[in-house]
């Protein structure tokens, strides 16, 4: 008989901005069935005379005065993998917890019970139920059911390391030369080191190298901004691959779609501190620069393939872009009615369109299926475009992937 799976625990962090609420807010995750609460005002390391921390300046000034909850809930019973989607309602049902106190959720760390009871800080502990654990629904929620995937895409694969390398240096050589101009996202590629380096033994981590020397971690930077026409003259090369070029194609997706992105993480947050979000220089550049190759990119897209246009329209629409090649395009696709790719299109279509409300629509219709759109959308705060952009890349790319655009074992 296999023996029971051990006990995972997780650790919520809550930030509230007074004692009053952080107080009322543990109480309520207690009642849950949390074995663990304690309640310090934020960044107390700063005002313990042993710690490293202080006495230094805070990480977090926007926080100063607030309140920390930190909580820690048991689930037995079932592997990691298993508990997944109860997760999913445990995370929203802590976010809304902080919501309803004037504060949000900072975050959650996860791991086995045993171990995080063991390191849990228990400076302000008010609560130590020991043995306590959340009560878990029988049956588990499962999984939801997935549409059937749309038609395989026909593009083939990354191509050969060596080939694709040699018409990166190329174009890169042509746009910058020796390198003394080049971005700091494509000098490395010109270096002499570089050349007569090891050489890379799959396409998909040369592309991963290169994704990260132009947004390290994801994060846009000048850098990124430099680097933008360089993809977009990868992308326009048919020396490369298409499914290559695909991966970059995601790449600048990505980057468009990163100020939502950012948006939806900190929409909680926002709110209870009363701002409003604006996204970074950097974000915005980077999306500008984005928009800004799209006329050379969409010059292509007649002559592409089906899969290179179902990401042109989604950085379209990343990058708040008409154009009319792509809403008529759009209907084109391979996408039948009552498929997941049928639901991504029309998210893309619904963010081209000149009418909002067709965006909840759509958003509901993939939150269906789709746990990420489910899970985020739970929060009042986050609006309906910001929420669109933010999951799109990922929608895409996974379609990308999954449905044959790209050999999934050549990837990063």
């Amino acid at each position: 008989m296999a023996a029971e799976p051990p006990a995972w625990g997780v650790q919520y962090t809550l930030c509230l901005p007074s004692e009053e609420a952080a107080r009322a807010a543990a109480s309520v995750l207690s009642g849950f069935g949390h074995r663990l609460t304690a309640v310090r005002i934020h960044d107390h390391f700063r005002f313990a005379p042993s710690s490293f921390w202080s006495g230094r300046p805070s990480m977090d000034p926007e926080l100063e005065g607030w309140w920390q909850v930190f909580s820690l809930a048991v689930y037995s019973g079932y592997d990691r993998m298993r508990l997944e989607p109860f997760l999913r309602s445990e995370r929203a049902r802590v976010a809304h917890v902080a919501r309803a106190h004037g504060g949000f959720q900072q975050g959650c760390a996860e791991g086995h019970a045993a171990t995080l009871e063991r390191v849990f800080t228990r400076d302000g502990l008010l609560q130590d139920r020991a043995g306590a654990e959340v009560p878990l629904p029988e049956p588990l929620p499962g999984e939801p059911a997935r549409p059937p995937a749309g038609p395989a895409w026909s593009c083939g694969g990354l191509g050969d390391p060596r080939e694709v390398l040699q018409s990166v240096v190329a174009a890169a050589e042509r746009m910058y030369g020796g390198g003394e101009d080049a971005p700091a996202a494509v000098e490395w590629l010109l270096d002499e080191e570089f050349a007569f380096g090891e050489p890379y033994e799959t396409t998909g981590h040369f592309l991963g190298d290169l994704a990260d020397a132009v947004a390290h971690q994801g994060t846009c930077t000048d850098t990124t901004v430099e680097a933008v026409p360089f993809l977009a003259e990868l992308i326009c090369d048919d020396s490369i691959p298409v499914g290559s070029r695909l991966v970059m194609l995601g790449d600048l997706l990505r980057l468009a779609a990163s100020g939502a992105s950012a948006a939806v993480s900190v929409a909680d947050r926002t709110a209870a501190l009363g701002g409003v979000w604006q996204e970074s220089a950097a974000e915005y550049l980077t999306r500008q620069a984005v928009g800004g190759e799209l006329p050379r990119l969409l010059s292509r897209w007649h002559d592409e393939c089906d899969a290179v246009r179902f990401v042109l329209a989604a950085l379209t629409a990343a990058c708040g872009v008409r154009d009319q090649r792509v809403t008529a395009g759009l209907t084109e696709l391979p996408a039948p009615t009552g498929t997941s790719r049928a639901d991504v299109v029309a998210l893309v279509a619904a963010l081209l369109g000149e009418v909002p409300y067709r965006l909840k629509p759509a958003l509901d219709r993939l939150g269906s299926w789709h746990p990420r759109v489910v899970e985020e959308a739970a929060s009042p705060c986050v609006e309906h475009r910001s929420l669109a952009l933010s999951v799109l890349p990922e929608l895409v790319m996974d379609d990308i992937v999954s449905r044959g655009a790209l050999y999934e074992h050549d990837l990063p």
